[in-house]
């Protein structure tokens, strides 16, 4: 990932991140810790981010260490917003965690209700 691209995402720059993308550069690039701008945009709570991201097609189910997404971390950083944002633009909910025993086999839903964010109970729900 581009050094710049990484610093505009977790500084929240979206005018540097909207002329990163004009000029290129991939919007799904990874960190050396295989996270997307969208996770690291998610796990800082930059909304404004989020959407331009999701607008330029970022992917929404790419998944990282212990298989988690933008949407699972989202919940994981406390961001009911952002993680409504992402359900509602289409992200996988039945997706599920490995690795730690934290995340493992638990879906976006099940990381919600552990942290007791009620109000993303009804989106995330599978039927």
């Amino acid at each position: 990932m581009d050094p710049y691209w990484q610093d505009a995402i977790k500084l929240g720059d979206l005018e540097a991140v909207c002329e990163l993308l004009h000029l290129g550069l991939e919007v799904n690039a990874r960190d050396r810790y295989g996270q997307t701008g969208l996770m690291l945009a998610a796990l800082a709570g930059h909304g404004e981010l989020v959407s331009v991201l999701i607008d330029h097609g970022a992917d929404l189910d790419v998944t990282a260490k212990f298989g988690l997404n933008a949407l699972m971390l989202a919940i994981i950083a406390e961001q009911p917003r952002i993680a409504t944002m992402l359900a509602n633009a289409g992200a996988n909910l039945s997706q599920r965690g490995s690795g730690a025993p934290g995340f493992a086999d638990k879906t976006a839903y099940q990381l919600a209700v552990e942290r007791g964010m009620d109000e993303l109970f009804s989106i995330l729900e599978q039927p």
